[in-house]
């Protein structure tokens, strides 16, 4: 009888890389839904947006390096950077913020350091990151869910709004944007009110905010179908999720008007999309199990402190490049013990 085996010791197929994109790009509907539905167009229009963008500078970006388009572009891996750059952009963000994120993203993070598989910075990251910094005040322009606004742009005005900056008269910018949970508990914290005085606000639900908790959930729903799936390490989520809630267990428990409930701090921002989409990048992430598990551990807890005492009300991508910074050691020091060597031999 004859066992058909890949090579010793017995490794399973490894999945394509347009395989798992497309995976991932399927866990990321139920979340990219939700949120369209309670926040509006713009979610859906920032997605198609940012995808076209990402898929016509990858096929530049790989004419000039003489790079076939077909085989690069079928990978997906614009797509995905693409679409989870949108979704880190407030409802009604300007055209032209996507366009510079997406080329940070995709040029400058991605092609400049030799493509995929090369990068050591997640490259979404990189682009919301140079956003935020740079444009501090439009990427602070949220909408409200529906629950909460008493006006919804149609899908005409959304359009008007992202790429002709015309508003109804009726409908200012104004009227429409609002700040996140995360940024109400920390201006409201500024102005020594306990977390009941703020939580008593309409905008919040049960954990978070409304509408904001429930596109979590659906983000975790994706998560679990990409664990299931085995496209993604559970060590990273596990570890990110317990990073953040651990310490916010604590501090919890001894000042709950100061600080925010874990459950607050897993279901608010963008903690759920980052456990499971953005910080398992196989990429610039670690590969070693542990080095997973404290890659998580430490985005997690970075997320934490920065949203505690820093100058942000989120930190998911800020959390997630400082890992990046740190994989490459986090690898080096836990990597597995090869057979028949000792765990520090080269």
């Amino acid at each position: 009888m004859e066992f058909r085996t890949i090579t010793s010791p017995h490794l399973p197929p490894v999945n394509h890389v347009s395989q798992v994109m497309r995976q991932v790009l399927y866990a990321l509907v139920p979340g990219t839904l939700a949120a369209a539905w309670y926040f509006g167009w713009g979610v859906l229009v920032n997605v198609a947006w940012a995808v076209l963008l990402a898929v016509g500078m990858e096929a530049v970006m790989l004419r000039l390096r003489q790079r076939p388009l077909d085989f690069h572009l079928g990978d997906l891996s614009a797509v995905v950077t693409g679409w989870l750059l949108a979704l880190a952009l407030p409802q009604l963000a300007p055209w032209w913020l996507t366009l510079v994120g997406v080329f940070f993203a995709i040029v400058v993070a991605k092609h400049l350091y030799g493509g995929l598989g090369y990068n050591p910075f997640n490259p979404a990251m990189v682009g919301y990151v140079v956003l935020l910094v740079s444009f501090p005040a439009a990427m602070t322009q949220w909408l409200g869910p529906h629950q909460v606004t008493e006006h919804a742009l149609t899908l005409g005005e959304t359009l008007r709004a992202i790429f002709l900056g015309q508003f109804p008269a009726h409908l200012p910018l104004d009227a429409l944007s609002m700040a996140t949970p995360l940024d109400t508990v920390k201006t409201g914290l500024s102005m020594d009110k306990t977390l009941a005085e703020i939580r008593s606000a309409p905008l919040f639900g049960d954990f978070s905010g409304r509408g904001w908790e429930w596109v979590a959930n659906w983000y975790a729903l994706g998560g679990f179908w990409l664990l299931y799936k085995r496209i993604i390490p559970w060590q990273v989520p596990l570890g990110l999720i317990l990073g953040l809630a651990v310490p916010a267990g604590i501090f919890y428990l001894y000042n709950p008007d100061h600080y925010a409930s874990p459950a607050f701090h897993v279901f608010s921002g963008g903690a759920m999309l980052g456990a499971f989409f953005i910080a398992t990048d196989p990429v610039s992430g670690s590969t070693t199990p542990l080095g997973r598990l404290l890659f998580g551990l430490g985005a997690g807890l970075t997320t934490w402190v920065i949203r505690t005492w820093g100058g942000y009300p989120d930190a998911i991508a800020f959390s997630v490049l400082l890992m990046n910074m740190l994989a490459p050691t986090i690898d080096q020091y836990t990597r597995p013990r090869v057979f028949g060597q000792g765990r520090g031999h080269d």
